[in-house]
């Protein structure tokens, strides 16, 4: 089932092509053969400024998640090994103070429709009947159809410079920001013995949540280049606004 046919998204989808090529047209006189990418870099911008009101929300949450620790730690210490007991003490903590825990994912989940579009105008042919211009444009020689894994299997290898400097970006951008979050956000420390911080399986769990957040260099990898823009330009704007607002909101 081709989505694009679904009621209603194929005009959304219609409007994103056409927003990215009336962008692409604009800079074309400025960087040439560029534009189409540079567009989707102007895409992104405009996007996160759009939420950075939720970024400070996110933030101010975070701060209060902090400044809460020492109260969720003594939770996690009365509750031992009875998990439920210590979730429904953490969630009327979080009531009590006026927390959300869901804040710290508001502009994960609101990027994630601007990805899906960048994603579906880059694998298709048409769009509402029109052609999808953005099938053409390139990036140093590599279509922005292109995702990372093809060009470095497919002739297109002599370019494979461009993608591997994207993804090494991503990839410093990722670890710094985990180096961040550790430093803003501290592990608490693990609870007395029999506790669930020092269970079997917690250090696998600890390992798995050192890497996790390199999942987006390899989720950039796979999908066409210009989704891969996308996300390498939110990342570093992340890095940097976090560093930010961290200072600023209060």
């Amino acid at each position: 089932m081709d989505i694009t046919t679904l009621p209603g998204l194929d005009a959304v989808l219609h409007t994103g092509a056409t927003a990215v090529t009336a962008l692409t047209e604009l800079l074309t006189p400025v960087v040439g053969p560029m534009a189409a990418a540079l567009a989707v870099v102007v895409l992104t911008l405009a996007v996160r400024v759009l939420l950075v009101p939720l970024s400070v929300l996110q933030v101010r949450a975070e701060r209060d998640r902090r400044r809460l620790a020492p109260r969720i730690a003594e939770l996690r210490r009365r509750a031992g090994r009875d998990t439920v007991r210590f979730q429904r003490s953490l969630q009327e903590l979080y009531t009590a103070e006026g927390v959300s825990p869901l804040a710290g994912c508001l502009p994960v989940l609101a990027q994630a429709p601007v990805v899906s579009l960048l994603y579906t105008l880059c694998t298709h042919v048409s769009i509402d009947g029109t052609v999808n211009a953005l099938l053409r444009a390139t990036l140093a020689g590599i279509p922005l159809a292109q995702s990372a894994v093809a060009v470095v299997t497919s002739p297109l290898w002599v370019h494979a410079w461009v993608v591997l400097v994207l993804l090494g970006v991503l990839a410093v951008t990722v670890e710094l920001t985990r180096r961040a979050q550790l430093h803003w956000n501290p592990v608490v420390a693990p609870g007395p013995a029999g506790s669930d911080a020092t269970a079997p399986g917690a250090a696998v769990a600890a390992g798995i949540a050192r890497w996790v957040p390199f999942v987006s260099v390899v989720f950039a990898a796979v999908v066409p280049l210009a989704a891969a823009l996308y996300v390498v330009t939110s990342a570093v704007w992340t890095l940097g606004e976090r560093a930010a607002l961290r200072r600023l909101v209060r």
